[in-house]
């Protein structure tokens, strides 16, 4: 039977939405592609450009429909590789809305995997495509991945921000990479090869940036059962490693035997042994952790390997390790926190939270934002009322220039002040103390840090501060009185420039 083609206006039209399927949903470039295919203009939102986008698309596909062009094995070379996509990209939109109904019932249900009732009528509309029933289980857990990243990242990642769009973009890389064909071709069941490390000061929201990317792997279905394999609550675990003595870290990490140490009563499993092959754990405040766990760690990440303390069996840990430290970022880059061969195995990805107050002088409407998801989370209402109220206060009490120091995290406090007793003073950044001259000396001395003009210049300046001039300066010291008034003048300037 002879081969069909695309006319060259269909083959452009369908190669944008190709092209807008493997773009970062959080990319301005998806956006572009997005007013492209509605035929908007700039100034429409990006919901409508989406909304408007995907009704386009569907209308050119019936079309192919009605003119019995609507069959995948009816082309051939690129343009069945392009429809292939395109009817990706459409049949994942039909089901977008059951696919968040899902997520939000196996948050319901936590740990159960949730019955999936579309399964059928998704696979009988990928089938009547040219797809076969193989393939669309495949691209159906690639699709229910695909829907988790971007609720997780978009629903629990609040901001419009430049600094907090490009964190957006940057989770979904680390899911997906920067092509999700190539992921779906080579990748999507070899990601646990590549760990993650997430920096940001205390309180910015590593915790959540580490969850969206732990909820979001993939998971294949089961076909005999009807459900995922797994929850993905389940499939996401953390470990924060500054709470545990160094005598019990290795044994949360790695498990112990029964005997294995005094209070060893029973065989226990560590993190990596209760980790789920599709799984993802959270290492947290992994800057605290002494060059022999990290030894250890290096064996994990690099072998797969680990074994229980006490034990010589060896175990295989199949999941994915993501990290995550307050330290800053250039003691990291410069080897201070982690040993170089541990450091270069752990973070083939460094992301990074930004603090809220930056976020907050790139996109002041960022804060009554984040007022309304955070209001909304403790009392299960939206609320404009209460968010203009706490703003008020806030506006009031800090000025419309706090820098947030505790980030988010100050900013939870902060409501539920408000909430509770209608005020909150917020944090005073204290200044670091000035230390007398004769302490900056001392400290000199001590570290031998401090050249001999300046001890002595320093010096002479701290006698005529107590002596109050520079003859008895020069008497004290056994200098002549213009030497002395040299290394006052001298010290003098240094500290003024």
């Amino acid at each position: 039977m002879k081969k069909i083609k695309l006319d060259q206006e269909e083959k452009q039209f369908f190669r944008t939405v190709y092209n807008a399927a493997f773009a970062n949903p959080f990319s301005e470039l998806r956006e572009r592609l997005d007013q492209k295919i509605a035929g908007l203009f700039p100034s429409a939102t990006r919901r409508e450009s989406k909304d408007k986008c995907v009704k386009e698309v569907n209308q050119r596909l019936e079309k192919l429909e009605v003119e019995n062009k609507g069959n995948l094995n009816d082309y051939q070379d690129r343009d069945k590789e392009i429809l292939r996509v395109v009817y990706l990209f459409d049949i994942f939109h039909k089901f977008r809305d059951r696919f968040d109904q899902l997520i939000k019932d196996q948050i319901a249900a936590e740990d159960t995997p949730v019955k999936v009732n579309f399964v059928e009528e998704a696979k009988a509309l990928m089938i009547q495509k040219g797809f076969d029933a193989k393939s669309f289980y495949h691209y159906f857990a690639l699709s229910y991945q695909l829907r988790r990243a971007f609720y997780f990242i978009s629903h629990s990642l609040v901001g419009i921000s430049p600094c907090m769009r490009t964190l957006k973009k940057h989770l979904w890389y680390n899911v997906f990479t920067h092509n999700i064909e190539l992921y779906d071709t080579f990748l999507w069941n070899k990601m646990e090869d590549f760990s993650t490390l997430i920096l940001g000061e205390t309180g910015t929201g590593k915790g959540t940036a580490a969850q969206a990317i732990g909820r979001s792997g993939y998971i294949p279905f089961d076909i005999k059962r009807g459900c995922f394999t797994q929850s993905f609550t389940q499939a996401f675990s953390s470990l924060n490693l500054s709470q545990y003595p160094e005598t019990l870290l290795e044994s949360e990490l790695f498990g112990h035997t029964k005997g294995a140490f005094t209070g060893a009563v029973e065989d226990y499993q560590g993190v990596f042994d209760r980790c789920s092959p599709h799984g993802s754990i959270l290492l947290d405040e992994i800057g605290e952790i002494p060059n022999h766990v990290q030894i250890k760690l290096l064996r994990v990440l690099q072998e797969r390997h680990f074994s229980p303390v006490g034990a010589h069996t060896i175990l295989r840990f199949n999941g994915r390790v993501i990290a995550a430290t307050n330290r800053p970022k250039q003691e990291v880059m410069d080897g201070k926190i982690f040993r170089d061969d541990f450091y270069y195995r752990l973070c083939s990805d460094i992301i990074e939270v930004p603090p809220l107050g930056t976020r907050i002088k790139e996109s002041p409407q960022e804060l009554e934002d984040l007022l309304n998801f955070t209001i909304h989370r403790m009392t299960g209402m939206h609320s404009e009322k209460l968010t203009q109220q706490v703003k008020r206060i806030i506006d009031r009490r800090l000025g419309k220039n706090y820098q947030w120091p505790g980030n988010v995290r100050e900013l939870e406090q902060c409501v539920r002040s408000v909430l509770l007793k209608k005020d909150y003073t917020g944090k005073e950044i204290m200044k670091p103390a000035v230390l007398s001259l004769s302490s900056l000396l001392q400290q000199g001395i001590a570290e031998k840090s401090i050249g001999v003009p300046d001890l002595v210049a320093g010096y002479c300046k701290l006698l005529y501060e107590t002596l109050g001039t520079y003859e008895k300066v020069a008497r004290r010291t056994g200098l002549d009185r213009r030497t002395i008034k040299k290394h006052i003048e001298t010290h003098t300037k240094g500290h003024n420039d």
